[in-house]
């Protein structure tokens, strides 16, 4: 049977390789971003999917994106909440570093819990729940300790709510990237980056095989180093 599936952030980065990836599969593919340009990009590239103009972290645009994937598809299997940005916070610095603070942490920790919580509502046996975190959501990193927070948050909710839906059938999917080929990581230029669509191959095995985690890349091993060696990687990790 053929799935429905909402990717937030779908235009770029990982969210665009996890539509191109489910389509692949012959899921039926509604993706939602804030730049008009980007969306009618995407739309020439793939008619076949449905672009939704949306603020995620606005109640009235996320019921109103909703609205939009029940009446093109009628309902919704797979809700992809990927929506994110990374700021680097210097609270060292002897200067403010709480600007657009409460931005941040609706985009990246508030509008996915509401989004789920929405969607839930409506179609109560979804197939899947995929929340997008970060290693940095195991380690937090030195230069952005706010994302760390705001990523360890969904962690959290993600590992919680697993638990809640586990009698529903409703699998429940942490995909933590290492660093990835993506607009948000265009400044990085000395470290490698992994390429969108071998973390989407990667989160589509994970989602099949419904293990707890999707760990592409680096992430891998993550973990278990963690409990091996804690001390040590974190260190490594946070400095990254």
């Amino acid at each position: 049977m053929k799935q429905t599936v909402l990717i937030t952030g779908g235009t770029s980065g990982i969210g665009l390789g996890l539509a191109e990836a489910f389509m692949a599969q012959g899921a039926a593919v509604a993706i939602c971003a804030r730049s008009g340009d980007a969306l009618d990009r995407f739309s020439k590239n793939h008619p076949e999917a449905l672009a939704i103009r949306a603020d995620v972290t606005d109640a009235e645009a996320r019921k109103a994106m909703l609205d939009m994937v029940a009446a093109r598809f009628g309902s919704l299997d797979i809700l992809v909440n990927n929506a994110g940005t990374f700021i680097e916070r210097d609270f060292a610095a002897g200067t403010d570093a709480t600007q657009d603070l409460e931005q941040e942490i609706a985009l990246n920790l508030t509008a996915p819990i509401q989004l789920t919580g929405e969607v839930l509502a409506r179609w109560p046996a979804m197939a899947a729940i995929i929340f997008v975190t970060s290693g940095y959501a195991l380690v937090s990193p030195r230069r952005a300790p706010t994302y760390g927070a705001v990523k360890a948050g969904l962690h959290g909710f993600a590992e919680g709510l697993r638990r809640q839906l586990a009698p529903n059938g409703t699998h429940v999917l942490e995909l933590l990237p290492p660093l990835v080929d993506t607009p948000m990581n265009a400044g990085v230029v000395d470290k490698k980056k992994m390429p969108p669509a071998e973390v989407a191959a990667v989160t589509l095995r994970a989602l099949a095989d419904r293990r707890p985690m999707a760990l592409p890349g680096q992430t891998a091993m993550l973990p278990t180093l963690l409990r091996i060696a804690p001390k040590a990687i974190r260190g490594m990790v946070a400095e990254t």
